[in-house]
């Protein structure tokens, strides 16, 4: 079975940080996605409802606000309740596995000074430095291969390989 859902929207309004009984940070919030045609010239939006948990949860609180584009990734869970009239209320939410911040915060301090701010921060992360922004890190020099060199130069020949060692 597969239940899965991605999406790319703006935050209709500021998520609401909760915690659960046992101190659980919890986050509600919908996002507003554009549909790919217009309707009477007209472009009409479908408005998800969403639902993050834990470090995500306060990241997403902390660092977005209405009008924010997102990223969320993650799958499709339904329940109900009863209502307060009595009647039966089904839900329709997405639990986001994963938030990515597509914008940088225009808030921050350090995105006014141009330094780097990351937009994957929420896989569970926490701040890099004490100010509470996101910054990459320092050491970003890739472990390439130089093409110049020889992978091989050290080995001591061909290797012998049984039939024994083959998978087929």
């Amino acid at each position: 079975m597969i239940n899965r859902f991605i999406g790319v929207g703006r935050l209709v309004a500021d998520p609401e940080l909760k915690y659960s009984p046992a101190g659980v940070p919890m986050a509600r919030f919908k996002i507003a996605i554009n549909r790919p045609f217009k309707n009477e010239g007209e472009q009409q939006a479908d408005f998800i409802s969403c639902v993050a948990w834990r470090k995500q949860a306060e990241n997403l609180a902390n660092f977005q606000h209405k009008g924010s584009l997102i990223g969320v990734e993650g799958r499709i869970q339904t329940g109900s309740y009863e209502g307060q009239d009595g009647k039966r209320v089904y839900t329709t939410d997405v639990v986001a596995d994963s938030i990515q911040f597509l914008e940088p915060n225009r808030g921050s301090e350090s995105a006014q000074n141009g330094s780097n701010v990351r937009s994957d921060v929420n896989r569970g992360a926490s701040p890099q430095n004490g100010s509470g922004s996101y910054k990459q890190p320092q050491n970003t020099q890739p472990n390439y291969t130089r093409v110049d060199e020889d992978p091989f130069a050290n080995s001591k020949g061909p290797t012998e390989v049984s039939e024994d060692d083959l998978p087929f």
